[in-house]
């Protein structure tokens, strides 16, 4: 999958997120991720000071579509029926 999203969010992450973050050897650090109360799930990580984007997240929603929001300030959105849109960002 294209790392990546889009500054549309059609589907909604919205709700409380449960669960802690863990270490990583892939250069990031989970610090939240579970599933919210409409069960879609939400990840977000943090790849340190380097990194464009201070807010690195996805999400995947139960109607298939999926938002990438990378370190390095792209984003990247999938409506979940063959869609998509990239934003490089800065």
């Amino acid at each position: 999958m294209a790392k990546g999203s889009s500054s549309s969010s059609s589907g909604s992450s919205s709700g409380s997120a449960a669960g802690s973050g863990s270490g990583s050897s892939s250069g990031y650090t989970t610090t939240s991720s579970g599933t919210n109360s409409q069960g879609n799930h939400y990840c977000s990580r943090d790849y340190g000071s380097g990194a464009q984007n201070d807010n690195s997240y996805h999400y995947s929603n139960c109607d298939g579509s999926y938002y990438y929001s990378n370190p390095n300030g792209s984003t990247y959105y999938n409506n979940g029926n063959g869609e998509s849109r990239y934003n490089p960002g800065n």
